[in-house]
């Protein structure tokens, strides 16, 4: 039987529903039904229709669909840092969970230095089932507020007190606290701290608690230092910086990228050694953590769980406008590696 149907240059192309309907001697409804799981229609019509529909190549138009229906079944992910080697492995493990529950994801990614009134109104145009914001710490409550009205929205990564929207992030109070206790263990007493954006609740929430702990703990805090943005680069002036003073045994960066390019700089900058002169914890537990050269110290984030909940939400509706909003805080686990041990 052939399949598709003929058009001017002689190619085939994909026959429409309408066609597919009129070929089989039903209506287009029919057809429509036979494709969507739950859909009233007699299994025995069903089963015809789907075979014919194979012999024909016939598969149904997505956007038709969606236009169609109330439910587009894809989620809009919005993200402002991708050179974070963090948010890409999240990016991943979330669209995956996302496609376990049937829903498709869109990536929305606002640039530094762009227009993000321009990005969060191509936001709105798109019919976008949910929205997802992975740490946009470019955005104001308001501005987030603004770009999620009217859909199930989860902010990841990051808490905002004045936007009504669902929060789920790692449990960064936990995190610092852990990582103070470890060097506290390991004999280190003279600690700095690094930060990547100051003004973020991420940023605040892991540096009150892990100044509050060393403290707590009698342990000094020699120095801390405004990274100004999460990246390699400013690691390595941080950790120039602090090294500069040559009083601090242990240092605690904000995130991975940080202390990855603190230990470079520690190394091959100052001829210091990692850890025998001083110790250096990260946060996140990004891939490059683990390599050799690194081995680095630090506190992983529970993407799994992270997802799970997040995917959740999505499936329950608790995420729906209309619903009241949540913050979840999520525990995560210390890892050490080589970049810390005592003082050698």
């Amino acid at each position: 039987m052939a399949r598709g149907v003929g058009s001017s240059d002689g190619k085939r192309r994909p026959i429409t529903a309408r066609e597919l309907a009129r070929m089989i001697g039903v209506s287009q409804s029919a057809v429509s039904r036979a494709f969507t799981p739950g859909a009233s229609i007699a299994a025995e019509l069903r089963q015809k229709i789907l075979k014919f529909a194979e012999e024909q190549d016939y598969h149904p138009n997505a956007i038709a669909s969606m236009l169609s229906k109330s439910r587009t079944n894809i989620v809009g992910i919005v993200v402002s840092d991708m050179s974070n080697p963090f948010y890409p492995a999240l990016i991943q493990k979330l669209s995956q969970g996302l496609q376990r529950i049937g829903l498709q994801s869109l990536l929305f990614n606002i640039t530094k230095g762009s227009n993000i009134e321009e990005q969060l109104s191509a936001l709105r145009r798109y019919n976008v089932d949910a929205v997802i914001v992975i740490s946009a710490t470019m955005l104001s409550g308001a501005t987030l507020h603004w770009a999620t009205e009217g859909r199930a929205a989860i902010l990841i990564n990051r808490v905002v007190e004045d936007a009504d929207i669902n929060c789920v992030c790692c449990d960064n109070v936990e995190g610092a606290r852990a990582i103070a206790d470890h060097f506290h263990e390991l004999g280190r007493r003279r600690v700095a701290y690094v930060s990547g954006l100051s003004h973020t609740t991420t940023n605040l929430e892991r540096q009150n608690a892990f100044i509050t702990r060393i403290a707590e703990l009698g342990m000094t805090l020699t120095g801390r230092v405004d990274g100004g943005e999460y990246s390699y680069e400013a690691g390595r002036r941080a950790a120039l910086e602090i090294a500069a003073k040559n009083n601090a045994d242990a240092i605690f960066f904000a995130n991975d990228i940080l202390a990855i390019g603190g230990i470079d700089a520690l190394r091959e900058d100052v001829g210091k050694r990692v850890p025998e002169d001083i110790s250096v914890a990260g946060f996140d537990d990004i891939p490059m953590a683990s390599w050799p050269h690194y081995a680095l110290t630090t506190f992983r984030q529970p993407l799994d769980e992270i997802v799970t909940v997040v995917v959740g939400m999505l499936e329950d509706g608790s995420c729906q406008p209309g619903q009241p909003s949540s913050v979840r805080r999520i525990s995560g686990g210390l890892i050490v590696r080589h970049s810390t041990g005592p003082l050698g």
